[in-house]
C-alpha cells in the first residue's frame, strides 16, 4: 500500500494567495498519525468554503488537505480503542484547519478523534448528516437542557435553508416544536425549501437586514442562531421573557451589536454551542440520538448535491455567494 497514489486537494500558500489543487499523493505524505483511514464521503461547510477560496483565516498551517469532517473505514490503527474494518465518521478537533482533512481518498489522524459510526446509519447518511447536521443536534440538546419543550413556543432558526439549520429544522419538527424559518433571501425556491422541511413560516432574511432596537415585540421561545451580527442581535431583542438561544455560527459576521437589555429585563439566555472540541461522550451521544431523532427518509430532501474533489471550488464560490441550499455532500472516490 506505501506505493499506491490516491486523490486530495491540497492547499498552499503563493504570495499570500490560497491555491488549491487536487494532486495525487503517496501514504508516506500523509501526517504521522495512528489511524489510517480511507474516506468515503466529506461535505462542504461553511467554514471549508471559507478555507478553500482563501475568503477567511481558517487555515493554520501549510499545505493543508482540507474538509472539516469525514467518514469512511479504519485500515489500520494502533489505538486500543479501534479496530481495522471499523466504520467511524469525524467531526471537528480542527480538522481541515490545523490538520489535514477529509477532502482526501485516505487521511491518517488520531484515533481518539474518531466516533464509531451508530448502528443504523451508514457513512453516507453520516456525511449527509456532518459537521453541520452535529452541530444542529448539539444546538438542539443545549435548548433541551435548558427546559425548552415543544410547550415553550415557537422556536425561531436563522440561516434556514443552510446545513445547520436545515437539519435542526427536520429534527425540532419530527420532535414537536413549532419553528420559523429565517432565510437569507427572497428566494422563493429556498422558501420553498424550508418549508418542504416542515416549517410553520419562512420569514425574509432583508427584512432583518436595520440594526434592531434594543428590546422588540416578543416572539419566540427559543432559538437557534447561525448567523450572528444584527441578526442575532435582533433574536435576543425578540425572544420571550426567559427565551433562550444556541448560537453556533457566525455566516454573517462575528459582531454583536447588541445591548444588556434582553438579558437583564427579559431574563433571556445566550448559549454557546461548539462542535470543534466537544469531548468524545458528547459527541457520541449527539450521533446515537441523530439515529433516533433525525428521520433518515428526510436526508436526501435535506442534501442539496453530491460534487466531486474536482467540483469543490466551484461549489464553494456558490455556497459564500447564497446560491446553495441543504448539505452538499464530497464523493472523494
Amino acid at each position: 500500500m506505501s506505493n499506491q497514489a490516491f486523490k486530495a486537494m491540497v492547499l498552499r500558500q503563493e504570495e499570500k494567495k490560497t491555491i488549491a489543487t487536487v494532486e495525487s499523493l503517496q501514504f508516506e505524505e500523509l501526517p504521522k498519525e495512528d489511524t489510517l483511514v480511507k474516506i468515503d464521503y466529506s461535505t462542504l461547510n461553511f467554514k471549508d468554503a471559507l478555507a478553500v477560496t482563501g475568503r477567511g483565516k481558517i487555515v493554520r498551517t501549510w499545505p493543508l488537505v482540507p474538509g472539516v469532517d469525514f467518514s469512511g473505514t479504519v485500515i489500520s490503527t494502533t489505538n486500543e480503542k479501534l479496530n481495522g474494518g471499523q466504520q467511524v465518521v469525524l467531526t471537528g478537533w480542527s480538522v481541515g484547519e490545523m490538520y489535514w482533512g477529509g477532502y482526501s481518498q485516505y487521511q491518517r489522524v488520531r484515533g481518539d478523534w474518531l466516533v464509531p459510526l451508530p448502528k443504523g446509519m451508514s457513512t453516507r447518511q453520516s456525511m449527509m448528516i456532518g459537521t453541520a447536521g452535529f452541530t444542529a443536534m448539539l444546538c438542539i440538546d443545549a435548548l433541551e437542557s435548558a427546559g425548552v419543550t415543544p410547550a415553550s413556543g415557537p422556536i425561531c432558526v436563522t440561516g434556514a435553508a443552510g446545513g445547520v439549520g436545515s437539519v435542526a429544522i427536520t429534527i425540532l419538527v419530527r420532535l414537536g416544536y413549532t419553528v420559523s424559518a429565517l432565510t437569507g433571501s427572497d428566494d422563493p425556491a429556498k422558501h420553498a425549501f424550508v418549508k418542504s422541511l416542515g416549517a410553520h413560516e419562512v420569514i425574509d432574511g432583508p427584512s432583518w437586514s436595520g440594526t434592531p432596537r434594543p428590546l422588540e415585540g416578543q416572539k419566540w421561545a427559543a432559538a437557534i442562531d447561525t448567523v450572528g451580527t444584527t441578526v442575532l442581535a435582533r433574536v435576543l431583542a425578540e425572544m420571550n421573557y426567559g427565551g433562550v438561544v444556541a448560537a453556533c455560527g457566525l455566516a454573517g459576521g462575528a459582531d454583536l451589536p447588541t445591548t444588556v437589555m434582553p438579558f437583564i429585563l427579559r431574563g433571556v439566555k445566550l448559549l454557546g454551542v461548539d462542535s470543534v472540541m466537544a469531548p468524545t461522550s458528547v459527541r457520541s451521544r449527539a450521533w446515537e440520538r441523530l439515529v433516533k431523532d433525525l428521520p433518515i427518509e428526510r436526508l436526501e430532501k435535506i442534501t442539496g448535491k453530491t460534487i466531486k474533489l474536482e467540483e469543490v471550488m466551484e461549489a464553494a464560490e456558490e455556497m459564500l455567494a447564497g446560491n446553495l441550499r441543504g448539505r452538499i455532500l464530497v464523493e472523494v472516490n
